[in-house]
């Protein structure tokens, strides 16, 4: 999976789920992609928020970006989480959690990323080994579900799992040619209280952590159906 910035709960469902998680940070970063983009509540709408990047040539990589933290956007961020969940049931542990997170100013998106997976994991008590593809198989040349394909030779897997938006990307026969089972995890619709108003959904994993205690939320890590 391409890192994001603290994604929408499927994406932890994935984490909890697996024996080991592999982001792949060697690929090319999408501008106006979701790695360093998502949404949180602000008045029972979604609010777009971004963590600046600076500007970087087309080809460049998610492991070559840069965090740009001189233009004022993530303090920002910040108020906007903090004007929008302050009389949330969690909004002091998660905003603790969040202002840990950019207390170390990473240079690049995916140390970033990496910080906020693991700030949650370790909130939720979710012990998944977290690997950096760049930093492990060098396979870049390889691409598409040939590499996913490769890495798992690698790791002696015999079972890949993604989110359901990868059916129509990766073929289960070609999985299954190489010995390895192709499995898709689709999110069921989570719903809590969101204040007073109508429930809105997907959000990023701030939404969750918000409003549910550490323990609602490892349940509803197991709400999927497997595809």
């Amino acid at each position: 999976m391409q890192p994001y910035f603290l994604p929408y709960i499927g994406y932890f469902q994935l984490i909890n789920l697996a024996d080991k998680f592999v982001i792949l940070d060697d690929v090319q970063f999408i501008n106006k992609g979701w790695i360093n983009r998502n949404y949180i509540l602000q008045k029972n709408k979604p609010l777009l928020f971004t963590i600046p990047v600076s500007k970087m040539n087309s080809k460049s990589l998610i492991s070559e970006t840069k965090v740009f933290y001189d233009s004022g956007k993530i303090s920002k961020f910040l108020k906007s989480v903090k004007l929008n969940y302050s009389s949330s049931p969690f909004f002091k542990e998660v905003f603790y959690l969040l202002e840990n997170i950019f207390r170390e100013k990473y240079t690049g998106i995916s140390g970033l990323v990496l910080s906020g997976l693991y700030s949650v994991n370790d909130y939720l008590n979710i012990n998944t080994n977290i690997i950096k593809s760049s930093s492990v198989y060098k396979n870049q040349q390889l691409k598409g579900e040939e590499r996913i394909i490769d890495i798992c030779r690698q790791e002696g897997a015999d079972e890949y799992f993604n989110l359901s938006g990868g059916v129509d990307i990766y073929s289960k026969e070609k999985f299954e040619s190489e010995n390895i089972k192709l499995k898709f995890i689709k999110t069921k619709e989570i719903r809590y209280k969101q204040f007073e108003n109508e429930f809105t959904w997907p959000l990023s994993m701030i939404d969750n952590l918000m409003f549910n205690s550490p323990e609602e939320v490892k349940k509803s890590l197991l709400e999927f159906e497997i595809l």
